[in-house]
């Protein structure tokens, strides 16, 4: 058999949900290894057909999406309402969630783990390439961060592309420096202060209270192009901002944060929005 490979084939950026870490924004890099007979062109298949096809597939059934595990046995819905789910985490409190169909993935496991949501990709993906590849292989994997990083869910309601979808996130490294040198110390924290957060923008408030578990929730609503959106969350596994949520806004605002911290000094921030991407902001 013939092999044909294609590593750091795109980068998916979405969120999932984790009996305890919540709701959880992930970056995973895709590899893709297609094997089979060669065709009348002396290929596997034509790496110029790979973005175009095994690319777009890849990015639409799970690029910015929330993935969620139809195993898990703290999940329910309501039958009148198949678009709203509730998701019951182990310290007892709850995430709401209501989004139309295109905005989720749901795996038939109880996690969410690279190898499932490989597999459903594998699927799909040989049902659409020619009849000569017979194997389809796909490797998930996080990027390879030296230093300090958060895992970061948020939704762009006025965004005309699927970053409107309200809980999708990323695996994001972040770069400060203080004066011109790198202070791995405030990387540090700001990675511990963003660990598993949701990232809300105070406009797209419609709800604060406390629930009969006594936890204390925000609910978050808005319309989009694509549709309605909602999403309740524990209170404290939120950071707002008053501002949107753009990577742009959000390396602005930890800038901010820290020139009211050290006024004297200069401070850089270079926050990214998954692999290879994001924004800096001076200070």
């Amino acid at each position: 058999m013939n092999h044909l490979f294609v590593d750091n084939l795109t980068v998916i950026d979405f969120a999932y949900l984790d009996p305890t870490r919540g709701l959880v924004g992930e970056s995973w890099i895709a590899d893709v290894v297609l094997g089979g007979d060669l065709d009348d062109q002396g290929m596997v298949f034509d790496f110029s057909n790979v973005k175009r096809t095994i690319k777009r597939i890849i990015d639409e059934r799970v690029d910015h999406r929330l993935v969620i595990p139809r195993g898990y046995e703290g999940l329910s819905w309501n039958e009148d309402e198949p678009d709203t789910f509730r998701w019951a985490l182990t310290d007892g409190s709850e995430i709401v969630h209501r989004s139309p169909d295109e905005a989720v993935v749901w795996l038939s496991s109880e996690r969410v783990v690279p190898s499932v949501v490989a597999s459903l990709l594998e699927h799909e993906l040989k049902a659409v390439l020619p009849a000569n590849v017979t194997t389809v292989e796909i490797n998930l994997r996080e990027d390879v961060i030296e230093g300090a990083y958060y895992h970061y869910v948020h939704g762009l309601k006025k965004h005309l592309g699927n970053c409107q979808r309200i809980a999708h996130g990323h695996r994001s490294p972040i770069r400060i420096d203080r004066n011109g040198h790198r202070d791995y110390d405030l990387e540090r924290r700001w990675s511990k202060l963003w660990r598993d957060i949701y990232v809300g923008s105070e406009e797209d408030v419609v709800r604060r209270h406390v629930g009969n578990d006594g936890v204390r929730y925000v609910t978050f609503e808005y319309e989009a192009n694509q549709g309605e959106f909602a999403l309740t969350l524990p209170e404290d596994r939120v950071y707002m901002l008053d501002t949107d949520t753009t990577v742009e806004l959000i390396a602005a605002h930890i800038a901010d944060k820290l020139k009211l911290e050290f006024p004297t000094d200069r401070i850089r921030v270079k926050a990214y929005e998954g692999v290879g991407k994001g924004a800096i902001a001076a200070r």
